[in-house]
């Protein structure tokens, strides 16, 4: 049977791009948009590229009837999600694209983002959702937690190598380059294209980014002590994408053999020929990931790239992932489009 979704701030760029996934879904049928600054106007006005597309006019979330919904997307601000997901019907399956439940203990998420916990009950039985390493939790659960773009790339390229001990854990260094678009739709000085264009920039620098609560929660847990990366994310005048590079002390051939093996049997995940780097023009649009490994000029350290969509793979992608295991259909879904080149 068709599945009936309702997406919550659809207004967004991650609500557009799961508009756009689950157009084209053979088992999901969107029957809610909400969009709090645009409610009662069409989608279509919103944004024009969707104007082929027989959907909902945008509503507000008390106006929806979740009676008649199968799964919520929850692509709201951060600091938003809590307290309208905790209002929910308690029996509605529900994934969560903010931060708002990432972090599994209330206290890091007060360090990382400044304020308490507004929903702490439904933290505990919230799964993060990097869907290739918790699948199995993320079948069952009710309440999934997209992971964010950042650490997903990053912990993509890690996750396996921590965990087959083939690298050093106290000399990491992982270096993003980010697309605009991972900032949000919302009107921001630095973000105008007179001050992004033809230019570059670092932020967040000095371990301050968000997304470091969730490499310190993923990464010590697998090494079962406390592990810190370096980390410093770079916002390049590029509208989807994510470049990750990582640093690495370890044998660089053994390094490409793990995460050969470690990804060989995913649909979404691919790793190149060693000595071959990708480009995010690679993956755009799409829900892959490609990682490659170099060896460098000094032995014993390599280089590991890896990217992915923010917007797809990093976000609304892999939330698609995440509701078709839930709704107990193949992950793959919907899902297996070819990237959008050039």
């Amino acid at each position: 049977m068709t599945k009936r979704i309702a997406i919550l701030g659809a207004s967004g760029y991650t609500g557009a791009e799961l508009v756009r996934l689950i157009a084209t879904h053979p088992e999901f049928r969107i029957v809610a948009l909400t969009g709090e600054r645009k409610a009662g106007q069409p989608m279509g006005a919103v944004f024009p590229f969707l104007r082929h597309l027989d959907l909902p006019d945008l509503c507000r979330i008390e106006e929806v009837d979740f009676a008649q919904v199968d799964l919520a997307f929850c692509a709201l601000p951060h600091a938003t999600s809590q307290a309208v997901i905790k209002d929910l019907p308690r029996d509605l399956k529900i994934v969560d694209l903010s931060a708002d439940f990432r972090l599994r203990d209330p206290a890091a998420y007060a360090h990382w983002y400044g304020q308490p916990h507004a929903a702490p009950e439904l933290q505990a039985e919230a799964v993060y959702g990097l869907t290739e390493f918790y699948r199995d939790d993320i079948r069952t659960a009710r309440l999934v937690a997209g992971t964010g773009c950042n650490a997903a790339t990053g912990q993509y390229i890690l996750r396996p190598l921590i965990e087959a001990g083939c690298i050093d854990l106290d000399r990491i260094i992982l270096d993003l380059k980010c697309g605009v678009s991972g900032a949000g739709r919302s009107l921001k000085e630095n973000l105008l294209h007179a001050e992004l264009s033809e230019g570059t920039q670092a932020y967040a620098v000095g371990g301050t980014h968000r997304h470091l609560g969730e490499f310190d929660q993923e990464f010590s847990a697998i090494a079962g002590r406390d592990v810190h990366i370096q980390f410093t994310p770079h916002l390049l005048p590029m509208n989807r994408g994510i470049l990750a590079t990582a640093w690495l002390d370890g044998d660089a051939r053994r390094i490409h053999a793990v995460l050969k093996d470690r990804y060989c049997a995913e649909s979404f995940l691919h790793v190149l020929p060693f000595g071959t780097t990708p480009s995010t023009h690679d993956v755009r649009g799409s829900n892959f990931v490609h990682i490659g490994v170099v060896g460098d000029r000094i032995p014993g350290r390599a280089l590991v790239v890896g990217v992915l969509d923010n917007l797809c793979k990093g976000s609304s992608g892999q939330a698609v992932q995440n509701a078709n295991l839930m709704l107990g259909l193949p992950e793959t879904t919907g899902l297996m489009g070819a990237p959008v080149f050039p």
